[in-house]
């Protein structure tokens, strides 16, 4: 004899998926906030100074550190040293940087911002690391220690390609 399953017994169960899907919704939003935030702030600098978000923090990067090596950029910057190659390429295209060929080995490159750079620093507007990692810096170490997690988690979920994370998300 089959048993049948209360009615208050489903309606609990339906309402516990409902929950969690309004959950699952308000978290998409949420992520969709944040990918608007930052494409909205690329853009901006894209259209106040003529550069691709990784290429200004590339920019800033530089500015700060004279001397600076293509893979040294690519360590700050946590990307592959290829793209960072790239960056620095358009970069000294449009005059922004020179690179200037070390004297103990003649394959290495050391980056310097010219004066047309430095100009174009100052008209961008911030932060030149962009907004999200600016913003992940501002929060608490427990805070920032359970998004790590729980991210974690979700990019599993994903089955998310580890390459990715080498890849800005101003690179576009």
């Amino acid at each position: 004899m089959k048993r049948s399953t209360p009615v208050s017994k489903i309606a609990s169960d339906a309402q516990l998926r409902l929950d969690e899907d309004a959950r699952a919704v308000r978290v998409l939003l949420q992520f969709r906030q944040i990918f608007n935030a930052v494409k909205t702030h690329f853009q901006h600098v894209e259209s106040s100074v003529g550069l691709g978000g990784a290429q200004l923090w590339a920019l800033g990067v530089i500015h700060d550190t004279p001397g600076i090596g293509t893979g040294g950029l690519a360590a700050r910057l946590n990307i592959h040293q290829s793209t960072a190659s790239n960056l620095v390429g358009v970069l000294a295209e449009r005059e922004l940087v020179a690179g200037v060929k070390d004297e103990g080995d003649k394959r290495a490159v050391k980056w310097q911002l010219l004066p047309k750079g430095a100009d174009l620093l100052l008209r961008s507007p911030g932060p030149f690391t962009g907004v999200l990692p600016q913003a992940l810096h501002a929060l608490d170490d427990a805070v920032l220690g359970r998004l790590e997690e729980d991210l974690a988690l979700l990019l599993g979920q994903l089955g998310a390609d580890k390459k990715a994370q080498k890849i800005p998300l101003g690179a576009d």
